[in-house]
């Protein structure tokens, strides 16, 4: 047995998937015996984020509450991997995408007083990074291929790819209604205006759309269901508590999970063990690896057209929905929090 930190970075009054991931690693470390916690370390708002390595850095992971040693800290999300300690690993969610894959997207909306000062601050995070991952860890953990190829990309850093389970929670199957769900954070990066586009074209009018979360997009996603005449088709629920969310899982066609170049998200893990298979696109990042084209889901183009296509078919063929829950759930077997414990705690 051994007494574990797990450590990620925190931004106030926000609820994401690597707060979900910090969680569901606790729990699965002490359902496997351990002695295991979280620690909060900040993120600080953009012109700031030295002070949070810095604030990182002199966080005290040496001993717990009592003074007694900590054995093992896993690190997660940027820049939690600052933290200083012996035997230290980094399962590790991402670093600062502004200034890494999303680069372009950020210095074309800044003028060039701005792309000089944000460049260099580029340049110093990815040093700083690189410096951390590769000298201040014992072994990083990458939660998918497609954040193992940014840490090769940027900063040549080994890492191992090591998948999230679903977090535990209560996963069953009720059927197969005519809906497709999908739930999360209502932003840019996660293209729920595809589905809503999507809609436009899907032939079968009995199938509907529900949506669950919060986030900036919320007032734009709104005016374009209304805008497009599908308010009683497309469904925006807001934000919900865990017997709802899976209440939808349990009874929908299929699940919609769309982002560009996702770092893993857990919807497709939590589809699967619901039984029901996941829409995404070929850019989708994580989702792409874990979903088998024709097998747990479908694989497309990110183009409305060809996702109306889909929807029409499981919407057409509800045991063709079936067939391929039962395929999903049957893939998240696979994945399995004891066999994740033995990794992060080097005994496997």
């Amino acid at each position: 047995m051994k007494r574990i930190a797990v450590v990620t970075s925190d931004v106030p009054f926000v609820e994401g998937g690597h707060l979900v991931l910090a969680r569901s690693t606790v729990r699965a470390l002490r359902e496997c015996g351990h002695e295991a916690d979280l620690v909060l370390t900040p993120q600080n708002r953009f012109g700031r984020q030295f002070r949070a390595y810095l604030a990182t850095r002199l966080t005290d992971v040496g001993l717990d509450g009592l003074d007694r040693p900590i054995d093992l800290v896993i690190s997660m999300r940027f820049p939690s991997y600052a933290v200083k300690h012996p035997v230290h690993v980094c399962w590790l969610n991402h670093r600062l995408r502004d200034y890494y894959d999303l680069w372009p997207a950020l210095r074309a909306q800044l003028r060039p007083a701005g792309r000089l000062k944000e460049g260099l601050r580029r340049r110093l995070i990815h040093a700083l990074d690189a410096y951390l991952l590769k000298h201040n860890v014992r072994k990083v953990f990458a939660l998918s291929a497609t954040v193992q190829t940014r840490l090769r990309r940027w900063g040549r850093i080994p890492a191992e790819v090591l998948y999230p389970p679903a977090p535990q929670r209560a996963y069953r199957t009720d059927g197969y209604e005519p809906f497709i769900f999908t739930v999360s954070r209502l932003h840019k990066l996660k293209r729920l205006d595809l589905l809503i586009e999507a809609f436009r074209l899907v032939k079968n009018k009995a199938v509907r759309a529900v949506i669950i979360g919060e986030g900036p997009e919320r007032d734009g996603l709104r005016a374009r269901i209304r805008d497009y005449g599908l308010e009683g088709r497309v469904t925006l629920l807001g934000g919900s508590d865990e017997a709802a969310l899976l209440d939808h899982y349990a009874r929908c066609r299929a699940v919609f999970f769309c982002p560009y170049n996702e770092d893993y998200g857990f919807v497709t893990p939590e589809a699967f063990a619901s039984g029901k298979a996941v829409l995404t696109t070929r850019d989708s990042g994580g989702p792409a690896e874990i979903v088998r084209d024709g097998e747990t889901g479908f694989i497309v183009a990110p183009s409305p057209a060809e996702l109306a296509a889909r929807i029409d078919l499981l919407a057409d063929d509800p045991a063709e929905a079936e067939r391929l829950g039962r395929n999903a759930r049957a893939a998240s077997a696979a994945f399995s929090w004891e066999a994740v414990v033995r990794r992060l705690t080097l005994e496997a």
